[in-house]
């Protein structure tokens, strides 16, 4: 193990599927993990409770869907409920990440590859949570330079 444990998992919230993505334990690099399919938010967070176990991550990444003019949307108020729930069984940090355009980006990474997206949604959503946690490790300081 590093020095400085940077592990992060992304999360891709949606009320059918879930993306996730997973950083290198250096939290330079996102890669694209797997699309947890759900029907309901306890079994959600079932899913993503035993993700967490397996994975063992440093922090949270959780793609935030703010409106254009900045402000929460609808689903905005759905993620804060997920993550409060979250907190009752992972105590590191939860960091929200702006995801708008992170569908579209993750279509254009399928298409730049010469594919379709067609029906395979799955694949967008871990793309999307690849985009997610890229974003976040981006804006992060050098390790030992901050607490994270």
């Amino acid at each position: 193990m590093t020095q400085y444990n940077r592990t992060f998992l992304s999360i891709d919230y949606g009320s059918r599927r879930i993306g996730l993505a997973k950083s290198d334990p250096t939290g330079m690099i996102a890669s694209a993990l797997k699309t947890l399919e759900v029907r309901s938010v306890a079994d959600a967070l079932a899913q993503l409770e035993q993700a967490i176990r397996e994975y063992e991550p440093n922090g949270l990444v959780v793609g935030y869907p703010l409106l254009q003019s900045g402000d929460k949307s609808q689903k905005c108020r759905e993620v804060d409920t997920l993550i409060d729930r979250l907190k009752q069984f992972y105590t590191g940090p939860i960091h929200r990440v702006d995801e708008q355009y992170t569908s579209q980006e993750a279509a254009d990474i399928v298409h730049a590859h010469g594919k379709k997206v067609g029906q395979d949604k799955r694949r967008l959503d871990r793309l999307a949570a690849v985009v997610i946690l890229q974003r976040f490790l981006d804006e992060l300081p050098p390790a030992g330079n901050s607490g994270v």
